[in-house]
């Protein structure tokens, strides 16, 4: 477990598309999405924060802090910012509640990177992953100026600050299938990740 980084875990979102708040589906039978995510990150962190809209999730069971969103409603940025604001460590990992198969293993080397960034984000192709991914509380400044004019999505102030990537080659030597960036956001990807765990299992 490193000491010197904190954790932060998203859980801010409507959850419109699935219909139910996805923090709290059970993917397999018995721990809710929200507590076994919780449980992974525990592994590389003392400090876990989760930031929501103001909801609080008695479903986990290990130790964490909570952050509530500044201006609730203000999309994943300010999730983002909110949680920043309230961590112990200059650096944070960054996933969301959604994101059921995150990789300890790839987050592990990632934390090994020397911290010369103020964000280290995977990269497939063109497209890079906003979150399962490390910021530093220094990007706090540049996210405030973003939310002042009312752009939200963390892809909005990554230009501001120094962003470095996690290369293609390096993901897939510990998550060949991409299933770090997996999202549950619908009944379909809900039951897809469903199919994979018990593959997994």
């Amino acid at each position: 477990m490193s000491d010197s980084v904190s954790a932060l875990l998203l859980a801010g979102g409507k959850s419109s598309r699935l219909g139910t708040d996805k923090a709290k589906v059970k993917l397999d039978g018995e721990s809710v999405m929200i507590q076994a995510i919780a449980e992974k990150l525990s592994e590389l962190s003392e400090d876990i924060v989760v930031s929501t809209n103001g909801r609080r999730y008695e479903d986990i069971t290990i130790p964490v802090r909570w952050a509530t969103d500044i201006k609730p409603g203000a999309g994943s940025l300010m999730g983002l910012y909110s949680g920043l604001l309230a961590v112990k460590h200059d650096y944070a990992i960054a996933v969301a509640c959604d994101m059921p198969f995150i990789n300890i293993e790839l987050l592990k080397y990632m934390l090994s990177l020397p911290r010369d960034y103020d964000a280290l984000l995977p990269r497939i192709g063109d497209k890079t992953e906003q979150l399962h991914s490390i910021y530093a509380r220094k990007c706090l400044p540049a996210m405030e100026k973003f939310l002042g004019s009312g752009r939200l999505k963390i892809t909005a102030f990554l230009d501001e600050i120094n962003v470095k990537y996690i290369s293609e080659d390096i993901i897939n030597r510990y998550d060949p299938q991409h299933l770090s960036f997996f999202n549950v956001n619908t009944a379909e990807q809900l039951k897809e990740a469903q199919r994979i765990l018990k593959n997994e299992e």
